[in-house]
């Protein structure tokens, strides 16, 4: 076990040859919660991608009975990303290689009074639908109405931020958020 609390969010988890028997076996008494983490530790996934699996609990918790049992090897990864001064946009390609806050995408857009009302009814839908097809309709009300209510592409972008925080919520949005992005941005 950990003496320390640890940031788990940016560690990627492996099963131990321990941890393959356990599934197998139930051996060792494991929580359900913890049982349901070690069937989902792949090699692959981050803390940050298991969280949700605990949601109201701590992962840490769960983490350390695991670690405990020697069920599970943890790798903690380094992020590559270049410092905030070193970041660098192409107005042709607005992918930057690291992450940045949503607000700070917006630099990359030309002037909103440049957009028509033809791009901006494009944009909201696509807000609108991208919400609606992530989370499922009745849900993010408040959000929908927020984009809904736009009126002018200067408005639609103070909430572009809101719709991009909302996305990075679930594994799905997180996924295709870029893809997502450079689409809203086309019309953005």
């Amino acid at each position: 076990m950990t003496d320390a609390p640890i940031d788990f969010s940016a560690a990627v988890f492996s099963k131990t040859p321990a941890g393959q028997q356990e599934i197998q076996t139930r051996a060792l008494g494991l929580s359900p919660l913890a049982r349901r983490l070690l069937v989902l530790i792949d090699g692959k996934r981050t803390g940050k991608d298991l969280e949700p699996f605990v949601a109201g609990h701590s992962l840490a918790q769960y983490i350390d009975e695991l670690l405990g049992h020697a069920c599970i090897d943890m790798k903690v990864v380094a992020p590559a990303a270049p410092p905030a001064s070193a970041r660098a946009f192409d107005p042709a390609h607005p992918q930057p290689t690291d992450a940045l806050a949503p607000t700070d995408w917006l630099a990359v857009l030309p002037p909103a009074e440049t957009r028509s009302d033809k791009e901006l009814e494009m944009a909201r839908n696509f807000m609108i639908n991208t919400v609606n097809n992530i989370f499922g309709h009745h849900n993010r009300i408040s959000l929908v109405e927020s984009i809904f209510v736009c009126k002018s592409t200067s408005e639609l972008r103070n909430v572009y931020s809101a719709w991009a925080s909302a996305l990075e919520t679930t594994s799905a949005g997180h996924k295709r958020l870029p893809e997502l992005r450079e689409k809203l941005f086309a019309v953005l």
